[in-house]
């Protein structure tokens, strides 16, 4: 066991891992660049089209209707090809679709941008968008070993936090110097990036398991769901995460609300507290792989939200003045602990997924989890209209808080490190190392 040990202290980082870090220097850069355009595009529609806010809330919808619509066959498809050049195709697609934004305002050609234009942009680069996330997911246990998924998971997660922190700030400053069409330009080239640091992968991906002629699309949908509804640990952890999920829908929907009309925040210092959420990100990805070897890969994922997020549990507390900090340190503790768990409950969903059900496996999680979002939104509307606000961020924070529940009973109650697990046919774990 000490040798075991040994060893694993004594193995590379990742960040000598050159195709590993092909991959996160290319996502990185795509995150930067996708932030700019999540600002500039509806800003395009505003100032170059004109758009009503009808025809803006139309946009918004149209560019994550992909995510609810695409997703379970997307996870069929994605299984059934090499994932890698996948997701180098979907970077081409992205950046001329994005990139055909700036292109039609370049002076002397006589053309200029029109709704339909960003409409269809929104859409295509979305469903690219399904296909890429999915194929990503599936791609990282190709590319790493089983117990170098929650290293991996936490660096892709950590940057990813600090895009959606930094981003906004660096966009903003990019649409005022350079417009928004130009902008855009930007993140074409984000993606153009990627796909070149894709291309610079060397390590051979397996050919996809080969189909049984015939086989229809909707069984090998049906299979992915079947899988993670009907696993003893995975039904669990879609349980704990769409709650989660839901709950936490239900408090944003009223957070803007509660700051501005109940604690009376400056609308210019709504921004600030919101940036407090990304810092809880960016540590918790730092933070995720050491928490996990310090109190094991499987038990983190119930500790993360029921200890490590029993602070969120501040915010409904917050008061007008110096109260608002409760919100702030209850936001950011609600960030820490959710990047947490992602990193581990990625990871494991990785590592005990057969390879040729990776891409169904991770679409039909998506397909669940994030349809409880736009619920959970509009409940939380309905409730703040019938109970009131601060009454609804308790009934939001409680629910998700409470979902680690789910986990903490179910087989990972029993674990410490998943990657020691070997499972029966069932399902059913067959050796575990015991909690200590």
């Amino acid at each position: 066991m000490e040798a075991a040990h040994s060893a694993a202290q004594e193995k590379p980082s990742l960040w000598h891992n050159k195709d590993f870090m092909f991959l996160w220097s290319g996502q990185t850069v795509s995150n930067f660049g996708s932030v700019v355009t999540q600002l500039a595009i509806p800003l395009a529609a505003v100032e170059l089209v004109k758009a009503s806010t009808l025809q803006i809330g139309i946009l918004s919808a149209i560019a994550t209707l992909p995510f609810l619509l695409v997703s379970l066959p997307a996870g069929a498809i994605v299984d059934r090809m090499t994932k890698h050049k996948l997701m180098m195709w979907c970077d081409i697609g992205r950046m001329v679709l994005v990139g055909s934004i700036p292109l039609v305002t370049f002076p002397g050609l006589g053309l200029h941008v029109t709704y339909v234009h960003l409409l269809v942009v929104a859409l295509l680069s979305g469903i690219l968008t399904v296909f890429f996330d999915v194929s990503s997911q599936s791609y990282l246990p190709v590319l790493l070993n089983k117990d170098e998924l929650i290293d991996g998971n936490s660096k892709l997660g950590t940057t990813a936090s600090v895009a959606h922190f930094a981003g906004p700030s660096i966009g903003g400053a990019l649409i005022g110097l350079l417009g928004a069409a130009r902008a855009i330009a930007i993140d074409a080239f984000s993606y153009a990036v990627s796909a070149l640091s894709l291309a610079l992968i060397r390590k051979p991906e397996p050919a996809p398991e080969p189909r049984a002629e015939g086989r229809k699309l909707r069984h090998e949908i049906a299979e992915g769901l079947n899988f993670v509804l009907k696993h003893p640990i995975l039904r669990k952890v879609i349980a704990a995460t769409a709650t989660s999920n839901f709950s936490s829908s239900i408090f944003t929907a009223m957070s803007m609300v509660f700051l501005v009309r109940i604690l009376h925040v400056e609308p210019g210092y709504v921004g600030l507290i919101w940036s407090l959420s990304a810092i809880g990100g960016m540590i918790g990805g730092i933070l995720a792989g050491r928490l996990s070897k310090r109190f094991g890969s499987a038990r983190i994922i119930w500790i993360a939200p029921l200890i490590l997020g029993f602070p969120m549990l501040l915010q409904p507390l917050a008061q007008p003045g110096w109260g608002v900090l409760l919100y702030a340190a209850g936001y950011f503790f609600f960030s820490l602990y959710a990047i947490v768990y992602n990193v581990a409950a990625i990871s494991y969903r990785q590592a005990i997924t057969p390879p040729e059900m990776l891409g169904r496996m991770t679409a039909s999680f998506r397909f669940i989890v994030w349809g409880t979002l736009p619920i959970g939104a509009a409940i939380g509307g309905v409730l703040g209209a019938q109970l009131g606000v601060r009454e609804t961020i308790w009934i939001g924070v409680i629910g998700t808080w409470l979902s680690g529940v789910w986990v903490l009973f179910s087989p990972l109650r029993k674990m410490r490190d998943f990657s020691a697990w070997s499972e029966d046919e069932d399902g059913e774990p067959a050796q575990a190392e015991p909690a200590r």
